[in-house]
Formats: structure tokens, C-alpha cells, sequence
């Protein structure tokens, strides 16, 4: 089954670390955006990661619902579906949630992974990302240990986040932050390892001068150095079976090179959603605008129903959404690396 087992999950994050590859991390919002990344997965054989934000779960639950939780638990029952079709792995994975959407947010995605479980399938997600980096990191810390208990007995591994990635993207806004908010450090780094280490498997997204938004090449001033040194100290003091896995947040507009290094340090996964949305909806507009009097009922006509029955300008978003996400697999170095049939 594609959608991967927490032991295949945890096997694929084995093999990125080991690889020195890190998988494309799409979120994604309805039935198309999910259809581009199985297709993107499946034509790279790569395996990868589709997650929803609080944002995207409540798009998907319509505007009459309007329920974040509800709407991602819609989109990852799809997905499970469709993911049967293909011969990679994916594993599924929510996105940025703060300390105050963890009830209306996480608590009911676990319930739903608690309920899966209870019947013998395996979690709805195989990771959750809990962002207290919005708070101190004592209290981030406690919040982060105590979801780490209830998803460790899940079989589901967490994402945790210390330092703050800047800009505003899907609701997340950490705009105007001082600068040095957007740098982790060694510190952090070990004290994160101490605190989460006996609980269970955690992802941690350490913060290098990522900024989430659109950009330019070159605007976005990284420092993956700050990894190399937050997993020296970790390992330094526990051991080199210490390494972290690390996530990359807020890589749009980033250099090619500074993405390949992040690799060397132990990123197994990078966030992508700022590109594929432009991927998606940049040809839906050339459509638009290249067939407007048949869209449009213009001057009482009747317009051209095969130029605006959505499937035909839907499916060229979904192949585009695709493409760039493959362009992502083949920055990654995760291309043909599917371990899917040997776990």
C-alpha cells in the first residue's frame, strides 16, 4: 500500500539520511493538487511527502464547513485511495500548527489515527508538525514532549520547530521578526535532541535565515552552516547515532547550491508550496486569457464550454504542478530513489 506504514516512513527518512537526499514536501489543497503529486512521485520514482496545512484542511471542507481538521481529514482519506494506484511511497504529513489550533487542529487528527489503529490500519498521517516556535522554547519544549507521547504510541513521528521561519505564507505570518529570531543555535539544537530523543522519532525544523513567500534567486540570505554546527554540538555530546532529521522550510527563492549543502547536514525533507501554487495556477491564467471570449459569455454569446469546463484548464495545472515538483525531486537528489517493494 503506498501510503507508507510507520515502519516504511521511518525506513525512508533512514535511507534520505544515509543517501544524503531529502524528499519534496507538497502541501496540497483538493483532489488536483494531490493527483500532481502522486504523478510527480511516480514519474521521478521518488517517494515523497504530501502534507495539509491548517489552512488548506479548511479550504478543503468547503466554505459552509470551514473546519481545518475536518477538511484534512478528507484529503488524507483521499489520498490513501489514490495513492493505491502507484508503485512508490508516500507518506502523509500536516503542517505548521500553533499552540492554539493543537485542540481544534492536531488533538482531532490524532483522534482519527487513534480510531484507524483500533482497527487494525495504520495512522491516518505518519507525521505531524507542532510549531511552538511562536513561544519560549521551555514552553515549546513541554507542549512538543507531550505531543510526542501521544504520537509515538500512534506509530506517528513529529515535527518540531525552534527559531522562526520569517515572511507569511497559508496564515503562517512571522513577518517583522528580529533577525536573530530567524537563526537557531547550537543550543537549541541540543536541547531539543535532550528533551524529545527518549520519547520518540521526532523531525526537527531548525532555522537558518528561511523566509516563507515568493522571491527572487539569490534574495533569500541562508546559513546552512548553522545546521553543520547545531548537529556537531548535538553529536559532539551523544554520539554520532545523534544526527538529526532535519526539515527546510522556506526555500522558495533559494540558491541551488544552498539547498545541496543543507543536504550534507541532515535536511531529509524540504518544504514546497510557494512554487507549485505558481506552477498550478500559471497556466490556468495563459488559458484564460488565450480563449477569454469562449470562457466568457461575452455581449450575450454563448462562450465555448469546452474552454471553460474546469477539467481542461485543471488538468494543465495538474501537469504543471507536477513538472516543478520534479524539478524539486531532481534538486533533492531524490529521483530514482524510491524504496518502494524492498520494505
Amino acid at each position: 500500500m503506498p501510503v507508507a506504514t510507520p515502519k516504511q516512513y521511518e525506513a525512508m527518512l533512514d535511507a534520505a539520511q544515509k543517501g544524503g537526499y531529502a524528499y519534496p514536501a507538497v502541501n496540497i489543497t483538493s483532489l488536483t493538487t494531490i493527483n500532481a503529486a502522486l504523478k510527480a512521485f511516480a514519474d521521478s520514482k521518488t517517494d515523497g511527502i504530501i502534507q495539509v496545512s491548517t489552512g488548506g484542511g479548511q479550504f478543503a471542507s468547503g466554505l459552509n464547513v470551514a473546519d481545518a481538521a475536518f477538511g484534512a481529514i478528507v484529503l488524507a482519506e483521499a489520498t490513501h485511495l489514490l495513492a493505491e494506484k502507484y508503485d512508490v511511497l508516500v507518506a502523509l504529513h500536516t503542517d505548521h500548527c500553533h499552540p492554539e489550533k493543537v485542540d481544534s487542529f492536531l488533538k482531532p487528527l490524532l483522534e482519527a489515527s487513534r480510531k484507524r489503529v483500533a482497527e487494525g490500519k495504520g495512522p491516518l498521517f505518519q507525521s505531524h508538525m507542532f510549531d511552538g516556535s511562536v513561544v519560549a522554547l521551555d514552553e515549546n519544549l513541554k507542549i512538543s514532549k507531550e505531543l510526542l507521547k501521544e504520537c509515538a504510541d500512534l506509530g506517528i513521528i513529529l515535527e518540531v520547530e525552534a527559531g522562526c521561519v520569517g515572511g507569511e505564507e497559508d496564515g503562517h505570518d512571522t513577518s517583522g521578526l528580529p533577525i536573530d529570531k530567524l537563526y537557531t543555535t547550537p543550543g537549541d539544537m541540543v536541547e531539543v535532541y535532550e528533551a524529545l530523543q527518549p520519547i520518540g522519532r521526532f523531525l526537527f525544523a531548525a532555522t537558518f535565515g528561511n523566509v516563507h513567500g515568493a522571491y527572487k534567486p539569490g534574495s533569500v540570505k541562508l546559513k546552512p552552516t548553522i545546521l553543520r554546527d547545531g548537529q556537531k554540538a548535538v553529536m559532539d555530546k551523544h554520539g554520532a547515532g545523534a544526527e538529526m532529521d532535519l526539515v527546510f522550510h522556506g526555500g522558495s527563492g533559494s540558491e541551488l547550491s544552498d539547498i545541496r549543502e543543507t543536504l550534507d547536514y541532515g535536511v531529509v525533507k524540504m518544504n514546497i508550496d510557494t512554487d507549485t501554487q505558481y506552477a498550478f495556477t500559471r497556466p490556468v491564467v495563459t488559458h484564460i486569457c488565450e480563449n477569454i471570449e469562449g470562457v466568457l459569455k461575452i455581449d450575450g454569446e454563448v462562450g465555448n464550454k469546452k474552454t471553460y469546463d474546469p477539467r481542461g484548464y485543471l488538468k494543465k495545472a495538474e501537469a504543471s504542478m507536477a513538472k516543478r515538483l520534479q524539478e524539486a525531486a531532481a534538486d533533492l537528489l531524490s529521483e530514482g530513489k524510491t524504496i518502494f517493494g524492498t520494505v
